[in-house]
């Protein structure tokens, strides 16, 4: 980027948009309608609502379905009785033994996995169990001395089968690149890797059809459907490490949610080994298909509770011609939020993506992110989105597209703004917004959350937040404005349970009370197991328990994760 500018070639914008190149950066104040109001830090809301009274754990305990509480960096070997290092916990989970009913590994396991997979692929080795046994944030750490790496469906089905035959606990892994403990083991449960598994299985360039196996990098399938002239109908920061099946498992959001919407709309078809080892073929590539149930919806979010998803169908829709970012500055909240309500009615079916970041997570990214660079020269703003859009004629999207800026600059919405001109300023525009949780990473202890709020009350928690821990914290928020999906951060030097007391279970309380959801699209995994009845009812998770129970009576799938472990676990 160095040596361009992102400079609009619209007449219109020239007038009053003066936009810098992000590596070269300029002393001169933007060129606005007016005076544009510069801040080097958040607007305050003028009250803050106190700690709400509203115990829904109590709740659960009238209903009868209390749940009791429960609870790659180094290798930890099984010495007795296993427990969690919970200190090392961004926001841990409630203190649960490991049930009693699992087995332990033996040699004869070992010997009998050998049998199945081959030596080479069954792992003992402490230097991958390490990186296998943690999450990538170093949040969440079990003690896996197990690691089996199979191929196909049919070893998949083989390592069920036995492991439901010796009830042997199992923690299906992908990329590992979830956020709330999904993917690791909790103590000593057998990692099933699906890093072999990664074929495209089959493509269709009429219906944009794809079927591939779990195992492949999403990254990797939008690499592959490019060069065919079609997309993935989903993107993520960490598109380079995660999987296809843990991105269904999870049932992950993305920056492309709001123009091509959820998996469960996307996903046509899937394969699935349940515990005991048969394999569910659902594997359809037909967009309608009204028999009978659709069962795998109960797969896509699961996070492996109830089967091993081994091979996805998914609607890929085509590339369009056209795609422009533009990276806006704005006064407030509220101005995002009517430049949100003013986009989708001017830019319609072009719009592909609207997030948000506070003036924090910017600053966070361009601390701690080598070679980000801040766009608008010295100016910080409270608030940055990003609109991209996509569609089928430059030229005309092009000019809808600064024709639009251009009103919503003239009408005070944005007080500055930059339009990417090639693709190095594309991609730099992104890597601020994708970069966030790496950037918070570097600084220190985080505590994440993921939360879907209403539009109108989103950033209120951020606020409150803010008051609640002063000077001890910094808090962040940023995310999917369009899908009205905020990323709460905690940053702090180290993890403090006088600061974590402040958060918990406050924020869960604010987001039940407002009526949101504790989990928009990063999932429950262990560190919101226990809390999920801040967002479901007794009775929608008693079914749930027994939907579990039913396809995994032994509790062997990824035990301790989603559910309570009171209502899954056997005894």
């Amino acid at each position: 980027m160095r040596g361009r500018r992102a400079v609009s070639t619209s007449r219109l914008l020239q007038r009053w948009w003066c936009c810098r190149p992000p590596m070269a950066p300029s002393n001169s104040s933007s060129f606005l309608r007016g005076s544009a109001k510069q801040a080097s830090g958040p607007s305050r809301a003028a009250g803050r609502s106190s700690t709400f009274h509203q115990n829904l754990k109590q709740e659960a305990s009238n209903s009868q379905l209390n749940s009791r509480d429960f609870r790659s960096s180094e290798f930890a070997t099984l010495r007795g009785t296993l427990s969690l290092n919970c200190r090392s916990f961004g926001s841990a989970a409630t203190k649960f033994p490991r049930s009693p009913a699992f087995s332990r590994i033996t040699s004869e396991d070992i010997y009998h996995f050998k049998e199945i997979l081959g030596e080479k692929n069954v792992i003992q080795d402490e230097d991958r169990l390490s990186t296998a046994n943690s999450d990538w944030m170093k949040k969440y750490r079990g003690s896996s001395q197990l690691l089996l790496a199979p191929g196909s469906t049919e070893e998949v089905s083989q390592i069920l089968h036995y492991c439901d035959s010796r009830y042997l606990a199992v923690v299906p892994q992908g990329g590992n690149t979830g956020l709330v403990g999904g993917s690791v083991p909790v103590y000593d449960e057998v990692i099933v890797n699906m890093n072999r598994m990664d074929k495209i299985v089959s493509f269709d360039q009429i219906s944009g059809i794809l079927v591939c196996e779990a195992g492949c990098i999403l990254e990797n399938v939008g690499a592959f459907l490019a060069n065919e002239g079609f997309i993935m109908p989903l993107d993520l920061g960490a598109k380079g490490s995660c999987q296809i099946g843990g991105n269904v498992s999870t049932n992950a959001g993305g920056l492309r949610f709001l123009r091509y919407g959820s998996l469960h709309g996307n996903i046509l078809g899937l394969e699935v080994v349940l515990a005991n080892g048969s394999v569910l073929d659902m594997l359809g590539t037909l967009r309608k298909d009204n028999t009978g149930y659709d069962l795998k919806h109960l797969f896509i979010g699961s996070e492996g509770t109830l089967g091993i998803v081994t091979k996805v169908s998914v609607l890929t829709p085509p590339q369009l011609a056209s795609t422009n970012l533009a990276l806006l500055a704005c006064r407030d909240y509220f101005s995002c939020q009517k430049l949100l309500f003013e986009a989708r009615r001017a830019l319609g079916e072009i719009i592909s993506a609207f997030e948000f970041m506070d003036c924090h997570s910017m600053e966070m990214v361009l601390k701690y992110l080598e070679g980000v660079r801040n766009p608008f020269s010295s100016s910080m703003y409270d608030f940055y989105v990003l609109i991209e859009t996509t569609g089928s004629d430059e030229a005309s999207d092009k000019s809808k597209l600064e024709a639009f800026l251009g009103r919503s600059m003239e009408n005070g919405i944005i007080d500055d703004g930059v339009i990417a001109q090639d693709m190095s300023q594309t991609m730099s525009f992104w890597r601020m917004r994708e970069g966030i949780t790496e950037a918070l990473v570097k600084a220190g202890a985080v505590y994440k959350y993921d939360l879907s709020i209403p539009v109108d009350k989103l950033y209120d928690i951020v606020e409150e937040m803010r008051s609640r821990l002063g000077h001890s914290a910094k808090v962040l928020g940023y995310g999917h404005l369009g899908d009205s999906n905020l990323h709460l951060n905690i940053s702090t030097a180290t993890y403090d349970e006088d600061i974590f007391a402040k958060i918990e279970p406050f924020v869960y309380e604010w987001t039940a009370k407002n009526k949101g959801s504790i989990s928009a699209e990063h999932g429950l995994g262990l560190m919101k197991a226990d809390k999920i009845y801040y967002s479901k009812t007794p009775e929608a998770v008693n079914l749930m328990a027994s939907i579990k129970r039913l396809l995994d009576p032994k509790g062997i799938l990824n035990p301790y994760k989603v559910l309570p472990p009171s209502l899954i676990l056997p005894n």
